[in-house]
C-alpha cells in the first residue's frame, strides 16, 4: 500500500491551532503570582510577567480594563488575575489577556488607599503648614454634602442649637457611587468662589466602598486648593479618609463638626461677659495709675515754679551761643591765617613764575649748545683739513686730471693694462679727470719692448 503524504502546516496555521486549542480547552482563568517586568506602553496598554518561584508567563492587560482598577500595578505586586490564556500569534509565545485583576492579601481599595496617602503625603498636601485656622465667629458657613442623609440633619440641628442667627450655604452632592467625587469637587470650588467664612465637607459613617469618594485624588488637591478653611466630617470617629488628612480640622462626625465651627451663642456671651469685666477692671487700675502719677507730677518743681525752668533753660541757650560764637570766631581766624599763608606760597609757586624761570634757562642751554657746536666744528675741520689734503694727493682721480684716462673693455668691465687685451672693434668705456666715455677700437698699435 502506498504511504499517505503527511500534511505540512505553515507556521502560522500551527500557531493558530495551538491559539485555538488554548482558548476552548483552558480558556479563561485564575491565576496568581508576581508582577514581574511592569511597563506601560504609550499607548496605555502593561505589558507584564507573572511569575512564581517555578515558572512565568506572559501577560498584557490593555487600557480599558486598567482604567477600571481601584488600585495601581507595579514590579514586585503579588495579584490575582482573571484572563484568557491564548498565543500572541507574531511572536508564537503564549500569554494570558487579563480581563480582572486584584492584590494578593490585601484588598485593591485599601492598596489604593495606601498608595495615594504615600504619593500625596510625598507631595506636601499633608503639610501643616499649609492648614488655616477656623474664624471664631463665622457668618457664613457652607456645607457640601447630601441634602438628604441624616448627616445634614444633625449638622442643621446642631448649629441653630448653638447659634441659631448664623447664615448656612448647602451645596447638594452625591457622597457615594462613581458621580460622588466630581460633585464634591464642584461643591468646594462653588462655595470657595462664593466667599464662605467655613466650609463643613462630609457625610455619615459606611464602608470604604461608601466613603471612597473622599479619598478621590481630584477631591483631596480640591481641599487643599480651596481658600477657604475647610472642616473633613466623614463617617464615625474610627473612619478616616484623605479628606481628614487634608483639611484644615478633622471632626470625628458631622455633628462634632457643626460644633467645632460655631461657639454656643449662651457660652459665647458669658465668655464676652468675662472679657467686659476683665476690661473695666484693666481700665479702672490705669485710671487709678494715670491720677496717681498726676498727683506726683503736680508737687514736683517743675509745676511749682515753671517760669524758673524756663530761665535756666533760656540762660543755657544763651551760654551754648556764645560758645558757639567763640568757636566759630577762632575757627575762623585760624581759616584766615590758613588763606594768607596759600596765597603767599601761590605767588612763591605760580605756575608764570615756574614758566619764566624755566625758559631763562632754556635759553642759556640754548646759548652754550650753539656755541659749543661751533667750536667743534672749528676743531673738526682743522682736524680733517690735512686729512682732505692726502686723501686728494692720493686719490686716482687727482692722476686722471692730470690727462691720464682709465679703460675698461665692455661689456666685462675688465680694467685694460695692456694693448693686447684688445682687438678691433672691441668696445672700451674710458674714464677721465671728469666725465667718462664709450669708444670703439679701429686699430691696435704696439710699442717696442726695451730690451
Amino acid at each position: 500500500m502506498p504511504l499517505e503524504k503527511p500534511q505540512i502546516l505553515t507556521v502560522a496555521q500551527l500557531t493558530r491551532r495551538v491559539k485555538d486549542m488554548l482558548e476552548t480547552q483552558i480558556g479563561t482563568v485564575w491565576v496568581s503570582g508576581e508582577i514581574s517586568n511592569w511597563r506601560v506602553s504609550p499607548a496605555g496598554h502593561a505589558y507584564f510577567t507573572l511569575k512564581d518561584a517555578e515558572s512565568q508567563i506572559d501577560a498584557v492587560i490593555f487600557r480599558g480594563r486598567m482604567m477600571k482598577l481601584q488600585f495601581r500595578p507595579d514590579s514586585g505586586l503579588d495579584v490575582v488575575v482573571m484572563g484568557l490564556v491564548t498565543v500572541y500569534e507574531k511572536r508564537g509565545s503564549y500569554q494570558i489577556v487579563c480581563e480582572e485583576m486584584h492584590p494578593k492579601g490585601v484588598g485593591a481599595l485599601q492598596l489604593a488607599f495606601e498608595q495615594l496617602k504615600k504619593k500625596l503625603g510625598e507631595e506636601g498636601l499633608f503639610s501643616e503648614d499649609h492648614k488655616k485656622p477656623l474664624p471664631l465667629l463665622p457668618r457664613r458657613i457652607g456645607i457640601v454634602t447630601s441634602p438628604t442623609g441624616a448627616a445634614i440633619r444633625d449638622m442643621l440641628h446642631v448649629i441653630n442649637r448653638r447659634f441659631a442667627n448664623v447664615h448656612i450655604l448647602i451645596y447638594p452632592a452625591r457622597v457615594q457611587g462613581a458621580e460622588a467625587a466630581p460633585e464634591i469637587v464642584a461643591g468646594i470650588q462653588a462655595l470657595d468662589d462664593y466667599g464662605v467664612d467655613v466650609m463643613i465637607v462630609g457625610r455619615g459613617g459606611g464602608s470604604l466602598e461608601d466613603l471612597w469618594p473622599f479619598n478621590e485624588e481630584i477631591v483631596v488637591r480640591a481641599i487643599y486648593n480651596a481658600k477657604t478653611p475647610i472642616i473633613s466630617a466623614v463617617g464615625h470617629e474610627v473612619d478616616f479618609t484623605l479628606a481628614d488628612f487634608v483639611a484644615d480640622l478633622r471632626a470625628p462626625t458631622p455633628s462634632a463638626a457643626a460644633e467645632l465651627v460655631v461657639q454656643e451663642q449662651q457660652a459665647l456671651c458669658d465668655r464676652m461677659n468675662q472679657l467686659n469685666a476683665r476690661m473695666a477692671r484693666s481700665l479702672k487700675r490705669s485710671v487709678e495709675t494715670a491720677k496717681s502719677r498726676l498727683a506726683l507730677a503736680t508737687s514736683s518743681y517743675i509745676f511749682r515754679r515753671p517760669e524758673e525752668l524756663v530761665r535756666q533753660r533760656r540762660q543755657r541757650v544763651d551760654e551754648l551761643r556764645m560758645r558757639i560764637e567763640d568757636h566759630l570766631t577762632d575757627h575762623i581766624r585760624l581759616l584766615r591765617r590758613r588763606v594768607d599763608h596759600a596765597a603767599r606760597s601761590m605767588v612763591l609757586l605760580s605756575p608764570w613764575q615756574r614758566v619764566h624761570a624755566a625758559r631763562l634757562k632754556l635759553a642759556a642751554t640754548l646759548h652754550r649748545l650753539s656755541n659749543s657746536g661751533a667750536v667743534s666744528v672749528a676743531n673738526a675741520r682743522a682736524t680733517f683739513q690735512p686729512l682732505i689734503a692726502q686723501l686728494d694727493a692720493l686719490s686716482p682721480l687727482a692722476v686722471l686730471s692730470r690727462g691720464y684716462a682709465l679703460a675698461w673693455k665692455l661689456p666685462d668691465r675688465e680694467l685694460v693694462r695692456d694693448v693686447t687685451q684688445l682687438a678691433p672693434k672691441d668696445r672700451l668705456q674710458v674714464r677721465f679727470g671728469r666725465g667718462s666715455a664709450n669708444v670703439t677700437v679701429d686699430r691696435i698699435a704696439e710699442e717696442p719692448t726695451n730690451g
